[in-house]
């Protein structure tokens, strides 16, 4: 998670070149570069690479345990392998972003994969707590095949919300509507260049590039698809509350991701009304990964235990 909040923190300030090269840092190995020159934007792409290297160093050790001990099961072993791999790639993927001067493509895929190693580690804790263990003792556990649908089509609209919000960012399109709840100063907007105009206009006055329809477009959607999420939440939250009150740790994640959503909600007004303030920016990032760990958490927590349960369920 902080090195989540790292990353949108370095893109937050457009620090990613601050370094230009990769791997090494201004040609010093990374660890041998002097803390007395890290200012500025160098500060916080640095320490974005040195946190990675820590990160990659501890996914490494994880899946050396994991297929050392044998009582572990062979899925969660693989888990620890597809974690390694996924580091592997989203340190190799952030320098070559680096190296091809930020393309929003390299960029987004970067982001995106941060939030799935996230997904992975949270995947392996819970396979591995005492809390998974205990429920293995549980005669007769309740599940409503309807409400794991539902929360796993909402932890799924959630990902891909992360995408969308990934592609905004490193496409300049956070502003692109610079108001709300208007949307270009109209409830609805036109989309016809009178409009756009306006928009830049404001743009142009507070000394930002203009923006072009794909941007507003990318930006819309960013609103739209957290709409439909905040939905999709409260519906869930009316299946929970009718038949699901017997699984307090099911009630107990579902609490905790209506708290995070709502604070994602308004981190996301507040990023557009402040101008992309830095730090409220860089906390609706992190936010929004706490958002998806969440999300998949109750997933795990309102599934069986085993995957002909969980396949079976699905087909109810």
């Amino acid at each position: 998670m902080l090195l989540i909040l790292l990353g949108a923190l370095v893109k937050s300030t457009e620090s990613g070149l601050s370094v230009p090269d990769w791997p090494t840092t201004y040609g010093k190995f990374m660890f041998t570069y002097p803390l007395n020159k890290m200012a500025g934007g160098i500060k916080y792409e640095h320490t974005h690479r040195m946190l990675a290297s820590l990160v990659g160093l501890l996914t490494l050790l994880l899946t050396v345990w994991l297929l050392r001990i044998k009582s572990i099961p062979v899925w969660i072993k693989r888990l620890g392998i597809f974690a390694f791999v996924a580091c592997v790639a989203q340190g190799i993927i952030g320098g070559l972003t680096v190296l091809n001067f930020l393309p929003v493509w390299l960029s987004t895929f970067h982001g995106v994969l941060g939030q799935t190693l996230l997904m992975l580690v949270v995947f392996i804790a819970y396979a591995l707590s005492i809390e998974r263990h205990q429920r293995w003792n549980i005669e007769e556990e309740s599940y409503n095949p309807k409400f794991l649908r539902f929360s796993l089509l909402l932890m799924a609209m959630v990902y891909v919300q992360l995408v969308i919000g990934n592609i905004m960012r490193h496409a300049q399109a956070g502003l692109a509507i610079p108001d709300f709840p208007t949307m270009g100063w109209t409830y609805f907007p036109t989309f016809d260049q009178a409009w756009l105009n306006r928009v830049n206009q404001w743009r142009f006055e507070n000394n930002l590039d203009p923006v072009n329809l794909g941007q507003v477009m990318v930006h819309l959607l960013h609103r739209f698809w957290a709409l439909l999420i905040l939905l999709k939440l409260l519906w869930l939250n009316k299946i929970a509350y009718k038949d699901c009150l017997d699984r307090p740790l099911v009630l107990k994640s579902l609490y905790w991701l209506n708290m995070a959503v709502i604070l994602q909600i308004t981190l996301g007004i507040s990023t557009v009304l402040s101008n992309k303030e830095v730090y409220t920016t860089t906390t609706h990032v992190t936010v929004g990964a706490i958002v998806l760990a969440l999300s998949l958490l109750m997933v795990l927590r309102a599934a069986p235990l085993t995957w002909r349960q969980f396949t079976g369920m699905l087909k109810k």
